[in-house]
């Protein structure tokens, strides 16, 4: 018989990757993904809406130049004075608070719109993280979510950073959020209509080089996996990472543009 998983712990886990490195320079590079939902969403003038694991704040901002009234939410303060750094700089007025997507702060029925990109999709416990988002959600809103694919190059390295450091057993792959059968398993009873759309976000950099160098100094995942794993452990995550890039980029031996496909999603409340 199989132990659980002690979620707690996989959370805490998480939460100290997310923590290191500065997941702000990668995240803003992502902008356009929060534009892109922010429309795809039909955001209106006043509406209320909340950004989960929202980092520093692509949807958040997306929202607020909408003219909404946007409450953005992570479980990393940090992440979250990045998002206000922006937020002052552009004069928006944004409300921030640290809160955890598997255990919202919020009424029932609270937002408008609920938001999230490249973030929920994160949590250990998956079915309890959707039922958050839909119990915020007042019905008749929307859900607005941008989750990698597995197949998608994001999925595919961390499918790559699982072999150098395998998650702990019974751990469901973030990328699950990235399937449309998954994504009707956790919110069908709870959605009148799921409506998804494959998209590209084009990763651009000098050379596979770059790119690792980047996300092993910023992206919290990778930046943990390099600082714990001995150097020959290390230097087989940086050649299997490289193959990897090698084999997805677009743009030859100049330069590196690796497309990875994501879903954007879109689920309006019951």
């Amino acid at each position: 018989m199989s132990t659980p998983i002690d979620l707690n712990a996989l959370k805490n886990r998480q939460m100290a990757s997310w923590a290191s490195g500065d997941y702000a320079v990668i995240g803003t590079t992502l902008q356009i993904v929060g534009e892109l939902l922010a429309e795809a969403c039909d955001l209106r003038c006043d509406e209320r809406v909340l950004d989960v694991a929202a980092g520093n704040g692509n949807a958040t901002l997306a929202a607020a130049r909408r003219g909404c009234q946007v409450t953005s939410t992570d479980y990393v303060a940090a992440l979250l004075e990045r998002g206000e750094d922006r937020a002052r700089a552009e004069h928006l007025e944004v409300t921030f608070q640290v809160a955890d997507a598997e255990a919202l702060p919020f009424e029932d029925a609270s937002f408008d719109v609920v938001l999230s990109t490249f973030g929920v999709m994160f949590t250990p416990d998956q079915p309890k993280a959707a039922a958050e988002l839909a119990r915020v959600c007042r019905p008749g809103g929307r859900i607005g979510l941008a989750n990698w694919t597995p197949e998608g190059f994001v999925g595919q390295m961390f499918k790559t950073l699982g072999r150098h450091m395998p998650p702990p057993a019974g751990a469901l792959p973030p990328s699950l959020w990235g399937s449309e059968a998954h994504l009707q398993s956790l919110f069908d009873e709870r959605a009148a209509s799921i409506d998804v759309t494959r998209r590209l976000f084009n990763f651009r950099y000098r050379s596979a080089a770059h790119f690792i160098d980047t996300f092993r100094n910023w992206y919290g995942p990778i930046h943990k996996a390099f600082t714990v794993l001995p150097a020959e452990d290390a230097l087989a995550l940086e050649s299997d990472l490289t193959e990897l890039l090698h084999r997805m980029n677009r743009a030859g031996e100049t330069s590196l543009v690796v497309p990875s496909e994501y879903l954007e999603v879109v689920i309006t409340r019951r």
